[in-house]
């Protein structure tokens, strides 16, 4: 899990999950009330991968990887 703070002050935890058919995404969730979950697809053969690339990513590529999110749909 990785946190950090976007531009707008919000602060997020950042993980790795998996949707039905198997992408893998980054997921990204408010640590307090706000915006709804979001999501955005990862670069990674699996959920390992996944994970060691979030915790290696600098806030403003986490910033970027939120500015392409979508939110969450299932």
């Amino acid at each position: 899990m990785q946190r950090f703070r976007d531009r707008a002050g919000i602060e997020w935890e950042v993980v790795a999950g998996r949707e039905s058919w198997g992408a893998i995404v980054a997921l990204f969730i408010p640590v307090v009330t706000g915006p709804g979950i979001r999501q955005a697809p990862l670069p990674a053969a699996g959920y390992g991968e996944a994970t060691t690339l979030l915790e290696s990513l600098s806030n403003e590529a986490l910033q970027e990887l939120l500015d392409r999110s979508g939110p969450k749909t299932s």
